[in-house]
């Protein structure tokens, strides 16, 4: 059997597939993976912000289209790229152990954020990181930052940069978990939605799902579906600096989430705690705490100027 696996061309999304592919085949000796490179349009379009681009689907939608033709088998997708409306016929349905979801610091010179001087240059391509990083330190210039991680580390080392966030999920893939300065806690910078964690789209209905479940660790997926419902109730996305972290302990589930204003002048946070069989209820409770809270205002505003 030939099981096609749809995936991004970049150094990160093959690292991931690949991973993929090696544990299906030492699970299945009957069973020859092979990897279908798919460029998206956010792998096309470099030289602009991907939330003036429309964030939604900008690095999978290729990929589901080649899904739902039945030219790939599954699709392996980084999940904070993934919507939280899937086309229909289509279903995220495994979720492998997440990797560290928190965000890293990386410069040349200054070991942790705290020690960057007033006015350094910060390169990050998300919104989140840049309202949360402008709360904490009002005197920083965020610089808007695309293209994969080597282009990214290019960058810094050109000197262009004082420092660069990138997710520590990506580095520590790639087996550059050296460059990494300082892990930022969560408390100080919260994750994107699904930020380290794998999930394996495919069609609705198609056994093969049967075959990959192995893959599937459970409270990972807990965590993501959780996030994924808490984005889905505020129906947020690229454009808007949103972020949510679940974990868990014990038998319960540990979810905080964030709203900010773009500018970082004013954030609404809160969490909810709860039993992990209600991962999406969960999500949806946090939500509308933070809409009440003045989250509702801050999202009609950003639309608004959408």
């Amino acid at each position: 059997m030939i099981l096609r696996i749809g995936t991004r061309g970049s150094r990160l999304a093959l690292a991931q597939s690949e991973w993929v592919r090696e544990r299906v085949e030492e699970r299945y000796s009957d069973i020859r993976v092979e990897l279908v490179r798919i460029k998206t349009k956010g792998d096309k379009i470099l030289d602009s912000p991907l939330s003036e681009i429309g964030g939604k689907g900008l690095f999978v939608k290729e990929i589901e289209d080649a899904l739902l033709r039945k030219e790939v088998d599954v699709a392996v997708h980084s999940v904070k790229d993934v919507p939280t409306e899937l086309p229909d016929g289509l279903k995220l349905a495994v979720f492998p152990k997440r990797e560290d979801p928190h965000d890293a610091f990386i410069s040349a010179d200054f070991e942790t954020l705290a020690d960057l001087p007033e006015g350094s240059s910060v390169g990050t391509s998300s919104l989140r990181r840049s309202a949360q990083l402008l709360h904490m330190r009002p005197d920083l210039h965020i610089v808007p930052l695309r293209g994969n991680v080597d282009t990214r580390l290019r960058k810094l080392e050109s000197g262009e940069l004082n420092a660069i966030i990138l997710a520590a999920a990506g580095l520590k893939r790639l087996g550059l978990s050296a460059r990494i300065n300082q892990i930022i806690p969560s408390d100080e910078l919260l994750p994107a939605i699904g930020q380290g964690a794998l999930g394996l789209e495919l069609r609705e209905n198609d056994k093969i799902g049967e075959l990959l479940h192995f893959l599937n660790h459970g409270p990972s997926e807990v965590a993501v579906r959780a996030e994924r419902a808490f984005l889905r109730e505020l129906e947020g996305g690229c454009q808007v600096p949103v972020a949510a972290y679940g974990r868990l302990s014990g038998e319960n589930l540990i979810l905080k989430g964030m709203v900010a204003e773009l500018d970082g002048s004013r954030i609404i946070r809160d969490e909810v705690r709860g039993q992990k069989n209600s991962p999406e209820d969960m999500g949806v409770s946090l939500a509308r705490r933070l809409l009440a809270s003045g989250a509702a205002e801050i999202l009609a505003r950003i639309y608004e100027k959408a």
